[in-house]
């Protein structure tokens, strides 16, 4: 059973009699549905709808964790703290810092939190606070490459995506049915209207994959951009109508002078639409 330590995450607990009510009308999970050893992906957005800080939330013995990356942390405990007004709520930054992530035939035996994203791509993965393991980070990446999910900083930019863009409408972190939150109208007319064109696919190619950043291209026209690259396999968001059509059509896509192809994550049951009229279906 692989166990990964990731040295670049932290830790924020949330406690108090009205934390349960705090966090569900602010962030975008449904806290009130969190499974008691279930870990879910949330989000914190602007008034907009865009990522503001991303994050993974359990429960905690009588409050939540929320696990983000250490250089969200102090920025996400400030906006918290501003919203926190007078509700009883505490916030404590963890003295313990980063997570063991372990996964194989015997996470479901191990401590920790299930991963509900990777549980959607039938891999049964769990988070624990502190130091629990020595495998190296690069293991992690090739797991999340090849399940295609995504992380903050390396695959999208903050106050740039929506949570429709890295599938969050399919990974367990973002509710249309518990009520108002901030950023939840422009998400629910997102998601209402079916205008979300912006998704996560896995890219592959028969050499090494230019670096992140790299933009992918059909007929010299812009689709997405490269995100995690390991060798071969990488992660981009693209324009999901945009790939459709030239993949259609026999058109070369490729991230910088790379020929690459895109697959969209099986669980999400997204397909690429062929043309623009399937794409407004």
């Amino acid at each position: 059973m692989p166990a990964v330590f990731l040295k670049d995450r932290s830790l924020i607990f949330v406690s108090g009699a009205e934390a349960q009510s705090f966090l569900q009308n602010l962030i975008t999970t449904d806290i009130a549905a969190l499974e008691a050893d279930e870990a879910r992906p949330g989000a914190l957005l602007t008034p907009q709808g865009k990522i503001l800080f991303d994050f993974m939330i359990w429960r905690d013995g009588e409050g939540y964790t929320i696990e983000t990356d250490a250089g969200q942390r102090d920025g996400l405990l400030k906006r918290l703290t501003m919203y926190k007004l007078r509700a009883a709520v505490t916030l404590s930054p963890s003295t313990e810092e980063g997570v063991t992530v372990s996964w194989g035939e015997d996470a479901e035996g191990s401590r920790g939190a299930r991963d509900s994203r990777f549980a959607k791509a039938g891999v049964a993965l769990r988070r624990r606070a502190g130091r629990h393991g020595d495998g190296a980070e690069a293991l992690y990446d090739a797991l999340r490459i090849r399940h295609g999910i995504v992380t903050s900083g390396s695959d999208f930019a903050l106050q740039d995506a929506f949570p429709h863009d890295v599938l969050m409408d399919f990974n367990g972190g973002l509710s249309f049915r518990k009520g108002c939150y901030v950023g939840q109208e422009v998400v629910s007319r997102m998601q209402h209207r079916g205008t979300a064109r912006r998704r996560v696919v896995m890219v592959s190619a028969a050499t090494d994959l230019p670096e992140t950043g790299t933009e992918i291209t059909a007929a010299g026209k812009p689709v997405g951009t490269l995100g995690s690259v390991k060798g071969g396999s990488g992660l981009a968001i693209v324009r999901i109508d945009r790939a459709g059509a030239a993949m259609a059509a026999g058109t070369p896509l490729l991230a910088g002078d790379t020929p690459v192809s895109l697959v969209l994550p099986a669980w999400s049951g997204l397909v690429f639409p062929a043309s623009a009229d399937e794409a407004s279906a």
